[in-house]
């Protein structure tokens, strides 16, 4: 036989303070509505009043003012009540309001209180004592290493680090030179001149020897 097992419901995020606060606004929509009924009554006994009045029923016209007067008079009532059921809401709200920042605070401090709890000063003195041990040590280290080289090795080491970076600086792409080509020479003398004398270079009679 096989039992069937029904799921749990989850449990209700539902508070006793959100239940009051509910309770409180079905109170006050229930005075509103009491409210508009009141008005609208005492409306229609007004119009009513007139009514009679002009019929000559001056008794029942009064009769009928005097529950008008009373139903006025719990409508003031009403508006009292409705003030304090406002006033009751909003000061449960603001102070669930002011609960859960005290709820808040009071996380926030156990949070800082266990923070505080787990830096203990007298670790973070030791941790800081050893970092400087450390750094005195190696600066000691540096200094035995660089005392035992001779001016050979100093150089050496220069030169070393001198080719480490021009390996890592970029190469500069080489410009090809363009030679231009010489010109030949221009005269200066005027052509004219130069053909003339040329001209008489030629007509000059060639000396013979004796």
């Amino acid at each position: 036989m096989g039992i069937i097992f029904g799921k749990r419901k989850p449990p209700s995020r539902v508070t006793q303070h959100d239940r009051a606060v509910l309770q409180l606004k079905q109170q006050r929509d229930k005075l509103k509505q009491y409210q508009r009924r009141i008005e609208i009554a005492l409306n229609l006994d007004r119009e009513l009043a007139k009514s009679l009045i002009a019929k000559g029923q001056k008794d029942r016209a009064k009769l009928l003012l005097k529950k008008k007067r009373f139903q006025e008079q719990l409508l003031i009532k009403t508006d009292g009540q409705l003030q304090n059921l406002e006033q009751l809401t909003h000061d449960i709200e603001f102070a669930q309001i002011e609960l859960q920042v005290v709820e808040g605070l009071k996380i926030g401090s156990e949070a800082l209180k266990k923070v505080n709890d787990a830096l203990n000063i007298a670790d973070i003195e030791k941790i800081m004592d050893d970092t400087r041990e450390g750094m005195e040590k190696q600066q000691e280290i540096s200094a035995i290493i660089s005392g035992n080289l001779t001016e050979e090795d100093e150089e050496a080491v220069d030169e070393e680090f001198a080719a480490i970076l021009s390996e890592q600086m970029p190469e500069v792409p080489e410009v090809a030179v363009t030679v231009e080509p010489s010109l030949p020479e221009v005269p200066t003398e005027p052509i004219e001149d130069s053909i003339k004398t040329k001209k008489k270079k030629l007509e000059e009679p060639i000396a013979l020897e004796a």
